[in-house]
């Protein structure tokens, strides 16, 4: 007789607790500051001279990857103190762009309404990882050490003393004081390590002359959804603390010396919140530089 066989039951599994989302944000912010501070911030910068009465204007070299927003950041100051969109600095605005749109050396200076102030940014062509493309490192280096004329246009091989534009013998207005990176928040994970490796080279020969260096690091809001809704959370982001100690990491400066910011971009109108990123930033960049400055009008 060909009896039914039955299966025996499996053993209950009780499913997987499913892995507990991560807080994003934090219930301190990790870093204190100020936000209705915008006032006497503006005021500050506005009445900043340098500290040698020799040197009538403060350089600072910006230097980046294609499109992390070398170009947007130095516009963004000038909106801020201008209170309206500015574009002293042309900015290239097509998408997945792969070529610096800054081919030549150039200053801009920062103006609060029609007054200069002794602040002037150069913006050098962006980095690409590949050794024959973009700016050279040893531009870079030359221009903060004050070599490289304006006007001087960046191509393949650097920049050599026979060149019109290069200055044997500069003087101490002809160098810049500190060097500022530009770093997209959103993509700094996925930074060519070709790329870091130029950044690394010019901070180690920099370094040797005891320029500082910053890192601004761009495009906050479009790296954390919690800073996208409000820019005041910030400071409360784990995601944006995270990503400046990768800049960190990958670069070597220092956490106190790295600026989350937002650029204007889509705006048609300044706001307080994003300007006031922009001028703690830029104080920052400035009394490093001054401190530069100063160390070396002492020796």
């Amino acid at each position: 007789m060909g009896g039914s066989s039955s299966k025996s039951a499996e053993p209950y599994s009780a499913p997987k607790p499913a892995a507990p989302v991560q807080k994003q944000e934090l219930d301190e912010p990790w870093r204190k500051f100020e936000w209705d501070s915008i006032s006497e911030l503006k005021r500050n910068l506005e009445e900043f001279t340098p500290s040698d009465p020799n040197v009538k204007e403060i350089k600072i070299i910006v230097a980046g990857q294609i499109g992390a927003g070398k170009s947007s950041f130095i516009n963004s100051i000038n909106n801020a103190f201008r209170g309206r969109i500015t574009s002293s600095a042309l900015v290239n605005s097509s998408s997945g762009g792969s070529k610096s749109f800054t081919t030549k050396l150039k200053g801009h200076r920062i103006r609060s309404g029609k007054v200069a102030l002794p602040i002037v940014f150069k913006d050098i062509m962006g980095l690409e990882p590949d050794a024959m493309a973009g700016s050279q490192a040893e531009d870079i280096i030359n221009a903060l050490f004050g070599h490289v004329k304006d006007g001087y246009e960046f191509k393949t091989n650097p920049l050599t003393h026979k060149d019109q534009h290069y200055t044997s013998d500069p003087s101490l207005s002809d160098q810049a004081f500190c060097l500022v990176y530009v770093i997209a928040a959103d993509t700094v994970q996925f930074t060519d390590d070709k790329l870091i490796d130029k950044l690394k080279i010019i901070r180690h020969r920099i370094s040797e002359r005891g320029i500082p260096q910053v890192i601004v690091m761009t495009k906050v809001d479009e790296a954390c959804p919690l800073v996208k809704n409000d820019l005041r959370k910030i400071y409360y982001s784990k995601k944006i603390k995270e990503k400046m100690q990768m800049c960190s990491d990958k670069v070597g400066v220092p956490m106190n010396n790295i600026f989350p910011v937002k650029n204007y971009h889509d705006e048609i109108d300044t706001e307080d919140d994003i300007d006031l990123l922009i001028l703690k930033a830029l104080q920052q960049i400035v009394n490093l530089a001054d401190d530069r400055l100063i160390e070396n009008s002492d020796n």
